[in-house]
Protein backbone atom coordinates (compact mmCIF):
# COMPACT_ATOMS: atom_id res chain seq x y z
CA UNK A 1 0.00 0.00 0.00
CA UNK A 2 0.96 3.42 -0.99
CA UNK A 3 1.76 5.49 2.24
CA UNK A 4 -0.72 8.80 2.19
CA UNK A 5 -1.71 11.12 4.38
CA UNK A 6 -3.95 9.52 6.26
CA UNK A 7 -1.34 7.33 7.25
CA UNK A 8 1.40 10.54 7.79
CA UNK A 9 -1.05 10.61 11.38
CA UNK A 10 -0.26 6.81 12.82
CA UNK A 11 2.83 7.07 15.31
CA UNK A 12 1.54 4.47 17.78
CA UNK A 13 1.71 0.58 16.73
CA UNK A 14 -1.25 -1.19 18.73
CA UNK A 15 -0.45 -4.29 20.69
CA UNK A 16 -0.93 -7.86 19.61
CA UNK A 17 -4.39 -9.93 19.67
CA UNK A 18 -5.20 -10.62 22.89
CA UNK A 19 -6.92 -13.60 24.26
CA UNK A 20 -10.65 -14.09 25.26
CA UNK A 21 -9.50 -14.35 28.93
CA UNK A 22 -8.22 -10.54 28.67
CA UNK A 23 -11.63 -9.59 27.35
CA UNK A 24 -13.95 -7.55 29.84
CA UNK A 25 -11.38 -5.14 31.80
CA UNK A 26 -14.22 -2.20 32.12
CA UNK A 27 -12.20 0.08 29.39
CA UNK A 28 -8.76 -1.31 30.40
CA UNK A 29 -7.69 1.69 33.07
CA UNK A 30 -6.51 1.75 36.57
CA UNK A 31 -8.08 4.25 39.14
CA UNK A 32 -4.76 6.08 39.35
CA UNK A 33 -4.53 6.40 36.06
CA UNK A 34 -8.11 7.61 34.51
CA UNK A 35 -8.06 8.56 31.28
CA UNK A 36 -9.53 12.07 30.83
CA UNK A 37 -9.89 13.61 27.17
CA UNK A 38 -7.40 16.65 26.40
CA UNK A 39 -8.15 19.90 24.88
CA UNK A 40 -7.74 17.84 21.07
CA UNK A 41 -10.82 15.63 22.54
CA UNK A 42 -8.32 12.87 23.10
CA UNK A 43 -7.73 10.69 26.09
CA UNK A 44 -4.96 10.60 27.88
CA UNK A 45 -3.19 8.21 28.90
CA UNK A 46 -4.66 5.70 26.20
CA UNK A 47 -7.98 4.16 27.05
CA UNK A 48 -8.31 0.31 25.74
CA UNK A 49 -11.71 -0.91 24.66
CA UNK A 50 -11.80 -4.58 24.07
CA UNK A 51 -14.52 -5.98 21.29
CA UNK A 52 -15.47 -9.15 19.62
CA UNK A 53 -16.26 -10.02 16.43
CA UNK A 54 -16.88 -12.91 14.24
CA UNK A 55 -14.14 -14.55 12.44
CA UNK A 56 -15.75 -14.21 8.41
CA UNK A 57 -16.29 -10.25 9.13
CA UNK A 58 -12.58 -9.90 9.00
CA UNK A 59 -12.34 -9.07 5.48
CA UNK A 60 -9.77 -7.69 3.00
CA UNK A 61 -5.97 -8.61 2.60
CA UNK A 62 -3.82 -6.99 5.81
CA UNK A 63 -0.28 -5.40 5.02
CA UNK A 64 2.97 -7.20 5.88
CA UNK A 65 2.49 -7.57 9.73
CA UNK A 66 -0.51 -6.59 10.51
CA UNK A 67 -3.79 -8.09 11.83
CA UNK A 68 -7.23 -7.10 13.19
CA UNK A 69 -5.47 -5.27 15.88
CA UNK A 70 -2.49 -3.03 14.39
CA UNK A 71 -3.95 -2.20 11.17
CA UNK A 72 -4.19 1.51 9.96
CA UNK A 73 -7.63 2.03 11.61
CA UNK A 74 -7.02 1.01 14.73
CA UNK A 75 -3.97 2.71 14.71
CA UNK A 76 -5.87 5.71 13.29
CA UNK A 77 -8.24 5.61 16.14
CA UNK A 78 -4.89 5.21 18.97
CA UNK A 79 -3.51 8.25 17.40
CA UNK A 80 -6.33 10.60 17.02
CA UNK A 81 -8.90 9.50 19.77
CA UNK A 82 -6.23 8.11 22.29
CA UNK A 83 -8.69 4.99 21.90
CA UNK A 84 -7.30 1.56 21.88
CA UNK A 85 -9.69 -1.00 20.44
CA UNK A 86 -8.55 -4.56 21.07
CA UNK A 87 -10.62 -6.80 19.06
CA UNK A 88 -11.22 -11.40 20.01
CA UNK A 89 -12.43 -13.22 16.43
CA UNK A 90 -14.90 -15.45 18.37
CA UNK A 91 -15.85 -18.69 16.12
CA UNK A 92 -15.31 -19.08 12.44
CA UNK A 93 -19.28 -17.97 11.77
CA UNK A 94 -22.20 -16.90 13.49
CA UNK A 95 -23.20 -20.32 15.12
CA UNK A 96 -19.64 -20.71 16.32
CA UNK A 97 -19.48 -16.88 17.48
CA UNK A 98 -22.81 -17.65 19.29
CA UNK A 99 -20.89 -20.51 20.83
CA UNK A 100 -18.16 -18.89 22.52
CA UNK A 101 -21.33 -15.90 23.84
CA UNK A 102 -22.53 -18.33 25.46
CA UNK A 103 -19.76 -19.66 27.18
CA UNK A 104 -19.44 -16.17 28.53
CA UNK A 105 -22.90 -16.76 29.81
CA UNK A 106 -21.87 -19.76 31.83
CA UNK A 107 -18.78 -18.03 33.71
CA UNK A 108 -16.32 -19.74 31.41
CA UNK A 109 -15.11 -17.35 29.58
CA UNK A 110 -15.24 -13.12 30.01
CA UNK A 111 -17.43 -11.26 28.13
CA UNK A 112 -15.46 -8.13 26.31
CA UNK A 113 -16.81 -4.57 27.10
CA UNK A 114 -18.60 -4.53 23.30
CA UNK A 115 -19.86 -6.89 21.48
CA UNK A 116 -22.28 -7.40 18.39
CA UNK A 117 -25.25 -9.65 19.65
CA UNK A 118 -27.30 -10.78 15.89
CA UNK A 119 -30.21 -13.21 17.63
CA UNK A 120 -33.69 -11.78 19.41
CA UNK A 121 -33.14 -14.93 21.65
CA UNK A 122 -29.35 -14.41 22.64
CA UNK A 123 -30.38 -10.77 23.88
CA UNK A 124 -32.98 -11.94 25.89
CA UNK A 125 -30.56 -14.32 27.43
CA UNK A 126 -28.14 -11.73 27.95
CA UNK A 127 -30.40 -9.45 29.85
CA UNK A 128 -31.61 -12.09 31.74
CA UNK A 129 -27.42 -13.09 32.78
CA UNK A 130 -27.77 -10.09 34.14
CA UNK A 131 -23.90 -9.11 32.62
CA UNK A 132 -25.09 -6.92 30.35
CA UNK A 133 -25.53 -2.87 31.83
CA UNK A 134 -28.58 -0.73 30.69
CA UNK A 135 -27.74 2.23 29.35
CA UNK A 136 -30.30 4.61 28.80
CA UNK A 137 -28.37 7.30 31.25
CA UNK A 138 -25.23 6.97 28.75
CA UNK A 139 -27.36 7.28 26.03
CA UNK A 140 -28.84 10.14 27.48
CA UNK A 141 -25.44 11.75 28.45
CA UNK A 142 -22.81 10.89 26.10
CA UNK A 143 -24.54 9.63 23.00
CA UNK A 144 -23.97 12.67 20.24
CA UNK A 145 -27.43 14.70 18.83
CA UNK A 146 -26.29 13.65 15.42
CA UNK A 147 -27.10 10.02 16.27
CA UNK A 148 -29.83 10.55 18.77
CA UNK A 149 -31.35 11.83 15.29
CA UNK A 150 -30.87 8.63 13.43
CA UNK A 151 -31.90 6.29 16.29
CA UNK A 152 -34.90 8.80 16.65
CA UNK A 153 -36.47 7.42 13.34
CA UNK A 154 -36.18 3.72 14.29
CA UNK A 155 -37.53 3.44 17.08
CA UNK A 156 -38.72 0.18 16.64
CA UNK A 157 -34.91 -0.74 17.09
CA UNK A 158 -34.98 -0.58 20.35
CA UNK A 159 -37.69 -3.14 21.40
CA UNK A 160 -35.29 -6.25 21.25
CA UNK A 161 -32.99 -4.55 24.10
CA UNK A 162 -35.42 -3.67 26.22
CA UNK A 163 -37.00 -4.59 29.33
CA UNK A 164 -38.87 -3.49 32.00
CA UNK A 165 -38.29 -0.40 31.28
CA UNK A 166 -34.87 -0.16 30.28
CA UNK A 167 -32.31 -0.37 27.87
CA UNK A 168 -29.71 -2.86 27.44
CA UNK A 169 -28.18 -2.31 24.05
CA UNK A 170 -28.60 -0.51 20.52
CA UNK A 171 -28.66 -1.47 17.14
CA UNK A 172 -25.84 -1.63 14.75
CA UNK A 173 -26.01 1.74 12.89
CA UNK A 174 -29.75 1.97 12.03
CA UNK A 175 -30.77 2.69 8.55
CA UNK A 176 -32.99 1.67 5.83
CA UNK A 177 -31.53 -1.04 3.52
CA UNK A 178 -32.16 -0.30 0.07
CA UNK A 179 -35.07 -2.12 -1.54
CA UNK A 180 -34.98 -5.08 -4.13
CA UNK A 181 -35.68 -4.76 -7.59
CA UNK A 182 -36.63 -6.82 -10.49
CA UNK A 183 -33.03 -8.03 -12.63
CA UNK A 184 -33.81 -8.71 -16.23
CA UNK A 185 -31.97 -9.85 -19.08
CA UNK A 186 -32.75 -6.77 -21.51
CA UNK A 187 -31.23 -8.19 -24.18
CA UNK A 188 -33.45 -11.20 -24.21
CA UNK A 189 -36.28 -8.73 -23.60
CA UNK A 190 -35.16 -6.89 -26.91
CA UNK A 191 -34.88 -10.20 -28.85
CA UNK A 192 -38.19 -11.90 -28.00
CA UNK A 193 -39.98 -8.22 -28.30
CA UNK A 194 -40.99 -7.52 -24.95
CA UNK A 195 -41.22 -5.39 -22.13
CA UNK A 196 -40.75 -5.71 -18.75
CA UNK A 197 -43.31 -7.16 -16.99
CA UNK A 198 -45.53 -5.10 -14.65
CA UNK A 199 -48.48 -7.86 -13.15
CA UNK A 200 -48.26 -11.61 -12.97
CA UNK A 201 -50.30 -12.27 -15.95
CA UNK A 202 -47.36 -10.36 -17.74
CA UNK A 203 -44.62 -12.18 -15.78
CA UNK A 204 -46.10 -14.98 -16.08
CA UNK A 205 -45.95 -14.31 -20.17
CA UNK A 206 -42.03 -13.06 -19.81
CA UNK A 207 -40.95 -16.17 -17.94
CA UNK A 208 -42.34 -18.49 -20.72
CA UNK A 209 -40.98 -17.08 -23.54
CA UNK A 210 -37.79 -17.22 -21.68
CA UNK A 211 -38.19 -20.62 -21.30
CA UNK A 212 -39.90 -21.76 -24.41
CA UNK A 213 -38.56 -19.27 -27.03
CA UNK A 214 -34.76 -19.65 -26.92
CA UNK A 215 -33.64 -16.37 -25.98
CA UNK A 216 -30.15 -16.50 -25.70
CA UNK A 217 -30.23 -17.57 -29.74
CA UNK A 218 -27.87 -20.60 -29.13
CA UNK A 219 -30.47 -23.48 -30.71
CA UNK A 220 -31.04 -25.40 -27.25
CA UNK A 221 -33.67 -25.70 -24.45
CA UNK A 222 -31.34 -24.57 -22.15
CA UNK A 223 -32.94 -21.21 -20.43
CA UNK A 224 -36.00 -20.54 -18.38
CA UNK A 225 -37.73 -17.67 -16.84
CA UNK A 226 -36.93 -17.01 -12.71
CA UNK A 227 -34.71 -17.86 -10.49
CA UNK A 228 -35.28 -17.76 -6.31
CA UNK A 229 -34.44 -19.28 -2.95
CA UNK A 230 -36.88 -21.07 -1.04
CA UNK A 231 -34.68 -21.92 1.51
CA UNK A 232 -35.66 -18.89 4.06
CA UNK A 233 -39.56 -19.70 4.22
CA UNK A 234 -39.59 -17.83 0.44
CA UNK A 235 -39.03 -14.63 1.89
CA UNK A 236 -34.60 -14.13 1.65
CA UNK A 237 -34.87 -10.42 2.09
CA UNK A 238 -32.21 -9.56 0.31
CA UNK A 239 -31.13 -11.32 -3.34
CA UNK A 240 -33.48 -14.65 -4.89
CA UNK A 241 -35.89 -13.59 -3.72
CA UNK A 242 -39.75 -14.68 -4.38
CA UNK A 243 -42.14 -12.51 -2.18
CA UNK A 244 -42.86 -10.49 -3.91
CA UNK A 245 -45.03 -12.40 -6.37
CA UNK A 246 -46.69 -13.74 -2.80
CA UNK A 247 -47.47 -10.14 -2.07
CA UNK A 248 -49.31 -9.73 -5.63
CA UNK A 249 -51.67 -11.52 -3.65
CA UNK A 250 -51.86 -11.52 -0.09
CA UNK A 251 -50.36 -7.53 -0.15
CA UNK A 252 -48.84 -6.55 2.62
CA UNK A 253 -49.43 -10.19 4.43
CA UNK A 254 -45.89 -11.48 2.73
CA UNK A 255 -44.47 -15.28 4.04
CA UNK A 256 -42.51 -14.91 7.33
CA UNK A 257 -43.68 -11.50 8.48
CA UNK A 258 -46.21 -10.15 11.00
CA UNK A 259 -48.10 -7.25 10.17
CA UNK A 260 -50.81 -5.82 11.80
CA UNK A 261 -54.76 -6.61 10.61
CA UNK A 262 -57.79 -4.23 10.35
CA UNK A 263 -58.15 -4.28 13.92
CA UNK A 264 -54.89 -3.49 14.59
CA UNK A 265 -53.83 -6.64 15.73
CA UNK A 266 -50.63 -8.63 14.49
CA UNK A 267 -51.65 -11.42 12.27
CA UNK A 268 -48.48 -14.09 10.60
CA UNK A 269 -47.97 -13.18 7.08
CA UNK A 270 -47.50 -17.37 5.65
CA UNK A 271 -51.18 -17.65 6.77
CA UNK A 272 -52.79 -15.39 4.73
CA UNK A 273 -55.17 -17.07 2.07
CA UNK A 274 -53.43 -14.88 -0.82
CA UNK A 275 -50.48 -17.25 -0.32
CA UNK A 276 -52.91 -19.78 -1.77
CA UNK A 277 -53.03 -18.04 -5.16
CA UNK A 278 -49.70 -17.58 -5.54
CA UNK A 279 -48.41 -21.17 -4.50
CA UNK A 280 -51.04 -22.15 -6.92
CA UNK A 281 -49.62 -20.23 -9.98
CA UNK A 282 -46.32 -21.16 -8.98
CA UNK A 283 -46.97 -24.74 -9.10
CA UNK A 284 -47.71 -24.18 -12.48
CA UNK A 285 -45.02 -22.46 -13.85
CA UNK A 286 -42.69 -25.52 -11.84
CA UNK A 287 -44.64 -27.65 -13.45
CA UNK A 288 -43.85 -26.51 -17.06
CA UNK A 289 -40.32 -25.45 -16.29
CA UNK A 290 -40.27 -21.73 -16.13
CA UNK A 291 -38.99 -21.22 -13.11
CA UNK A 292 -35.70 -22.76 -10.94
CA UNK A 293 -36.47 -26.12 -10.24
CA UNK A 294 -34.19 -26.78 -7.12
CA UNK A 295 -35.21 -23.44 -5.28
CA UNK A 296 -36.08 -24.96 -1.91
CA UNK A 297 -32.94 -26.58 -1.36
CA UNK A 298 -30.87 -23.56 -2.67
CA UNK A 299 -29.75 -20.67 -0.56
CA UNK A 300 -30.25 -17.20 -1.99
CA UNK A 301 -26.58 -16.53 -3.35
CA UNK A 302 -26.72 -19.65 -5.04
CA UNK A 303 -30.13 -19.22 -7.05
CA UNK A 304 -28.75 -15.80 -8.16
CA UNK A 305 -25.68 -17.98 -9.83
CA UNK A 306 -28.28 -19.42 -12.29
CA UNK A 307 -28.53 -15.70 -13.25
CA UNK A 308 -24.72 -15.21 -13.93
CA UNK A 309 -24.53 -18.46 -15.40
CA UNK A 310 -27.15 -17.60 -18.49
CA UNK A 311 -29.75 -19.92 -17.37
CA UNK A 312 -32.36 -17.66 -16.12
CA UNK A 313 -33.55 -14.35 -17.05
CA UNK A 314 -34.89 -12.70 -14.13
CA UNK A 315 -34.24 -12.57 -10.33
CA UNK A 316 -34.93 -10.38 -7.30
CA UNK A 317 -32.59 -8.61 -5.35
CA UNK A 318 -31.40 -5.33 -3.74
CA UNK A 319 -29.51 -3.17 -6.81
CA UNK A 320 -25.80 -3.88 -6.16
CA UNK A 321 -26.19 -7.34 -7.02
CA UNK A 322 -26.00 -6.34 -10.92
CA UNK A 323 -22.27 -5.56 -9.72
CA UNK A 324 -22.21 -9.40 -8.54
CA UNK A 325 -24.12 -11.09 -11.61
CA UNK A 326 -22.06 -8.73 -14.35
CA UNK A 327 -19.86 -12.03 -15.31
CA UNK A 328 -22.95 -13.17 -17.04
CA UNK A 329 -21.01 -11.48 -20.20
CA UNK A 330 -18.59 -14.21 -19.98
CA UNK A 331 -21.53 -17.40 -20.40
CA UNK A 332 -23.06 -14.56 -23.42
CA UNK A 333 -21.21 -11.56 -24.43
CA UNK A 334 -24.38 -9.78 -25.53
CA UNK A 335 -25.89 -9.88 -21.88
CA UNK A 336 -27.55 -6.50 -20.78
CA UNK A 337 -28.49 -5.99 -17.67
CA UNK A 338 -31.55 -3.90 -16.38
CA UNK A 339 -33.23 -2.99 -13.41
CA UNK A 340 -37.35 -2.36 -13.00
CA UNK A 341 -39.46 -2.62 -10.24
CA UNK A 342 -41.63 -5.25 -8.94
CA UNK A 343 -44.45 -6.20 -10.38
CA UNK A 344 -47.86 -4.95 -9.02
CA UNK A 345 -50.68 -6.35 -7.86
CA UNK A 346 -53.70 -6.85 -10.07
CA UNK A 347 -55.42 -4.06 -8.60
CA UNK A 348 -52.40 -1.57 -9.27
CA UNK A 349 -51.42 -1.35 -5.71
CA UNK A 350 -47.52 -1.97 -5.15
CA UNK A 351 -46.01 -5.53 -4.16
CA UNK A 352 -44.22 -5.39 -0.83
CA UNK A 353 -41.14 -6.65 0.62
CA UNK A 354 -39.27 -6.84 3.29
CA UNK A 355 -37.43 -4.13 5.13
CA UNK A 356 -34.18 -3.97 7.07
CA UNK A 357 -33.34 -1.22 9.33
CA UNK A 358 -30.02 -2.92 11.29
CA UNK A 359 -27.95 -5.84 10.96
CA UNK A 360 -27.64 -6.54 14.54
CA UNK A 361 -27.32 -5.01 18.24
CA UNK A 362 -24.28 -3.84 20.89
CA UNK A 363 -24.17 -4.94 23.74
CA UNK A 364 -22.17 -3.92 26.70
CA UNK A 365 -20.79 -5.46 29.87
CA UNK A 366 -22.21 -4.92 33.29
CA UNK A 367 -18.50 -3.88 34.42
CA UNK A 368 -17.80 -1.43 31.24
CA UNK A 369 -17.48 2.17 32.69
CA UNK A 370 -16.01 4.15 29.74
CA UNK A 371 -19.56 4.65 27.72
CA UNK A 372 -18.39 8.06 26.95
CA UNK A 373 -15.26 6.86 25.17
CA UNK A 374 -16.93 4.30 23.63
CA UNK A 375 -19.92 6.73 21.47
CA UNK A 376 -16.99 9.67 21.08
CA UNK A 377 -15.38 6.47 18.84
CA UNK A 378 -19.09 5.23 17.32
CA UNK A 379 -19.57 9.22 16.52
CA UNK A 380 -16.33 9.31 14.92
CA UNK A 381 -16.92 6.36 12.70
CA UNK A 382 -19.61 8.29 11.47
CA UNK A 383 -17.76 10.87 10.09
CA UNK A 384 -17.02 8.59 6.97
CA UNK A 385 -21.06 9.20 6.20
CA UNK A 386 -21.36 12.37 7.13
CA UNK A 387 -18.50 13.56 5.36
CA UNK A 388 -17.01 15.56 8.12
CA UNK A 389 -14.12 15.49 10.36
CA UNK A 390 -11.17 12.87 10.01
CA UNK A 391 -13.27 10.90 6.85
CA UNK A 392 -14.61 13.23 4.45
CA UNK A 393 -14.12 11.07 1.70
CA UNK A 394 -14.15 7.89 3.39
CA UNK A 395 -11.84 6.41 6.19
CA UNK A 396 -8.38 5.81 4.91
CA UNK A 397 -6.87 7.14 1.18
CA UNK A 398 -5.40 3.96 -0.62
CA UNK A 399 -7.75 2.09 1.30
CA UNK A 400 -11.17 2.06 0.56
CA UNK A 401 -10.79 5.42 -1.47
CA UNK A 402 -8.21 7.06 -3.77
CA UNK A 403 -7.68 10.66 -5.62
CA UNK A 404 -6.59 10.04 -8.89
CA UNK A 405 -5.73 13.43 -11.13
CA UNK A 406 -7.96 15.76 -8.13
CA UNK A 407 -10.53 12.82 -8.35
CA UNK A 408 -12.01 10.96 -5.57
CA UNK A 409 -11.99 7.30 -7.09
CA UNK A 410 -13.38 4.41 -4.76
CA UNK A 411 -12.75 1.27 -7.25
CA UNK A 412 -9.38 0.08 -6.24
CA UNK A 413 -8.64 -1.35 -9.54
CA UNK A 414 -8.43 2.42 -10.73
CA UNK A 415 -6.21 3.54 -7.65
CA UNK A 416 -2.75 5.35 -8.35
CA UNK A 417 -1.28 2.55 -8.06
CA UNK A 418 -4.24 -0.03 -8.46
CA UNK A 419 -4.98 -1.91 -5.54
CA UNK A 420 -6.57 -6.20 -5.75
CA UNK A 421 -8.28 -6.79 -2.70
CA UNK A 422 -7.55 -4.08 -0.51
CA UNK A 423 -7.84 -3.87 3.40
CA UNK A 424 -11.13 -2.81 4.34
CA UNK A 425 -11.05 -0.30 7.16
CA UNK A 426 -14.76 -0.42 8.17
CA UNK A 427 -14.07 -3.89 8.76
CA UNK A 428 -11.32 -3.50 11.51
CA UNK A 429 -13.77 -1.64 13.44
CA UNK A 430 -16.70 -2.79 16.45
CA UNK A 431 -18.99 -2.93 13.17
CA UNK A 432 -19.79 -5.55 11.05
CA UNK A 433 -19.97 -2.86 8.39
CA UNK A 434 -19.46 0.63 7.84
CA UNK A 435 -22.66 3.03 8.85
CA UNK A 436 -24.84 4.40 6.61
CA UNK A 437 -27.76 6.92 6.31
CA UNK A 438 -29.79 6.69 3.38
CA UNK A 439 -27.90 5.10 0.15
CA UNK A 440 -30.53 4.91 -2.06
CA UNK A 441 -31.68 8.73 -1.58
CA UNK A 442 -27.84 9.67 -2.26
CA UNK A 443 -28.37 7.98 -6.03
CA UNK A 444 -31.73 9.52 -6.35
CA UNK A 445 -29.91 13.07 -5.55
CA UNK A 446 -27.17 12.80 -7.98
CA UNK A 447 -29.82 11.06 -10.86
CA UNK A 448 -31.70 14.11 -10.06
CA UNK A 449 -28.61 16.72 -11.18
CA UNK A 450 -27.83 17.55 -7.41
CA UNK A 451 -23.68 18.71 -6.42
CA UNK A 452 -22.57 15.80 -4.55
CA UNK A 453 -21.53 17.14 -1.12
CA UNK A 454 -22.05 13.98 1.81
CA UNK A 455 -19.97 11.07 1.48
CA UNK A 456 -22.49 9.20 0.09
CA UNK A 457 -23.48 11.28 -2.68
CA UNK A 458 -19.81 11.18 -4.00
CA UNK A 459 -19.63 7.48 -3.74
CA UNK A 460 -23.08 7.41 -5.42
CA UNK A 461 -21.49 10.45 -8.42
CA UNK A 462 -18.77 7.90 -8.89
CA UNK A 463 -20.87 4.67 -9.29
CA UNK A 464 -22.87 6.26 -12.27
CA UNK A 465 -19.84 6.51 -14.05
CA UNK A 466 -18.32 3.02 -13.12
CA UNK A 467 -21.71 0.74 -12.80
CA UNK A 468 -24.47 3.24 -14.61
CA UNK A 469 -26.88 0.22 -14.26
CA UNK A 470 -26.56 -0.91 -10.89
CA UNK A 471 -26.91 3.33 -9.33
CA UNK A 472 -30.29 3.43 -12.00
CA UNK A 473 -30.83 -0.10 -9.65
CA UNK A 474 -30.66 2.07 -6.38
CA UNK A 475 -32.72 4.65 -8.02
CA UNK A 476 -35.63 2.24 -8.69
CA UNK A 477 -35.12 1.08 -5.51
CA UNK A 478 -35.43 4.38 -3.99
CA UNK A 479 -38.92 5.33 -6.04
CA UNK A 480 -40.50 2.28 -4.46
CA UNK A 481 -38.79 2.57 -0.65
CA UNK A 482 -42.29 2.89 0.42
CA UNK A 483 -42.74 -0.87 -0.43
CA UNK A 484 -40.27 -2.24 2.52
CA UNK A 485 -42.43 -3.23 5.28
CA UNK A 486 -40.58 -4.13 8.61
CA UNK A 487 -41.04 -6.96 10.09
CA UNK A 488 -43.14 -5.91 13.03
CA UNK A 489 -42.70 -8.86 15.71
CA UNK A 490 -39.22 -7.40 16.76
CA UNK A 491 -38.44 -9.36 20.10
CA UNK A 492 -37.37 -12.55 21.56
CA UNK A 493 -39.56 -15.36 21.04
CA UNK A 494 -42.46 -15.63 22.40
CA UNK A 495 -42.87 -18.98 25.15
CA UNK A 496 -44.66 -20.89 22.98
CA UNK A 497 -42.38 -19.97 20.39
CA UNK A 498 -39.88 -21.48 21.97
CA UNK A 499 -41.51 -24.63 22.34
CA UNK A 500 -43.44 -24.85 18.91
CA UNK A 501 -42.42 -22.42 16.33
CA UNK A 502 -39.44 -24.51 15.00
CA UNK A 503 -41.95 -27.35 14.49
CA UNK A 504 -44.17 -24.66 12.76
CA UNK A 505 -41.63 -23.37 10.53
CA UNK A 506 -40.36 -26.74 9.11
CA UNK A 507 -44.38 -27.46 8.31
CA UNK A 508 -44.82 -24.05 6.73
CA UNK A 509 -41.78 -24.86 4.16
CA UNK A 510 -42.66 -28.30 3.58
CA UNK A 511 -46.17 -27.55 2.65
CA UNK A 512 -45.48 -24.01 0.16
CA UNK A 513 -42.73 -26.57 -1.77
CA UNK A 514 -44.89 -29.81 -1.85
CA UNK A 515 -47.44 -27.25 -3.43
CA UNK A 516 -45.07 -25.32 -6.15
CA UNK A 517 -43.35 -28.89 -6.65
CA UNK A 518 -46.79 -30.78 -7.47
CA UNK A 519 -46.63 -33.17 -4.54
CA UNK A 520 -49.70 -32.08 -2.76
CA UNK A 521 -52.56 -29.33 -4.68
CA UNK A 522 -53.18 -26.05 -3.56
CA UNK A 523 -55.66 -27.01 -1.27
CA UNK A 524 -53.26 -28.35 1.36
CA UNK A 525 -52.46 -24.83 2.49
CA UNK A 526 -56.11 -24.49 3.71
CA UNK A 527 -55.12 -27.72 6.28
CA UNK A 528 -51.39 -26.08 6.90
CA UNK A 529 -53.28 -22.77 7.87
CA UNK A 530 -55.63 -24.91 10.43
CA UNK A 531 -52.85 -27.17 11.69
CA UNK A 532 -50.66 -24.28 12.10
CA UNK A 533 -53.15 -22.38 14.16
CA UNK A 534 -54.30 -25.31 16.17
CA UNK A 535 -50.74 -26.70 16.67
CA UNK A 536 -49.17 -23.83 18.83
CA UNK A 537 -49.74 -20.44 15.94
CA UNK A 538 -53.18 -19.21 18.13
CA UNK A 539 -51.57 -19.44 21.19
CA UNK A 540 -48.13 -17.57 19.65
CA UNK A 541 -50.61 -15.17 18.06
CA UNK A 542 -52.03 -14.51 21.07
CA UNK A 543 -48.08 -14.02 23.09
CA UNK A 544 -47.26 -11.82 20.20
CA UNK A 545 -50.23 -9.16 20.49
CA UNK A 546 -49.61 -9.01 24.16
CA UNK A 547 -46.04 -8.28 23.08
CA UNK A 548 -47.18 -5.76 20.67
CA UNK A 549 -49.47 -4.15 23.31
CA UNK A 550 -46.73 -3.85 25.36
CA UNK A 551 -44.47 -1.56 22.66
CA UNK A 552 -46.47 -0.33 20.98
Amino acid sequence: MKNKKAKALISVAMASAMLLSACGQGGGETEEQAAVKNADGKYVPTLTITIAKQLDENAGRYGDGEDINKNPMTELAEEKLGIKMETTLLGGDSENYDTKLRLALTGSEELPDVFPVYGTQMIADMIESGRVKAIDDDIEQYMPDRLKEIYDKYPETFYPVTKDGKTYGIACCPALTEGQVMIIRQDWLDKLGLTAPTNMDEFEAVIKAFTENDPDGNGQDDTYGFTYSGTDIYNTGWVGDPVPLFSANSGVYIPGVWQEDESGNLTYGSINEGNKKTLERMAQWHANGWIFQEAAATGAWDAMVQFTEGKAGIFIGRPWCIDSVRDVTSADPNAVIKAYPNICQDNGEPTYQSAQTNDGWLMFNADFDNMEAFFTYYDWLYDACFGTGDFQYGYLEGYDYDIVDGEVVYDSSKFDPPVTDPFMPGKSTVLKNSPGLDGMQAYANVSEGKEPTSSEEIRAAAAFETSPDTSEGFVVANEHRDELIANLFNSAPTATMQQKWEQLQTMEKQVYTNIIYGKESADAFDQFVSDWKAEGGDEITKEVNEWYQSVK
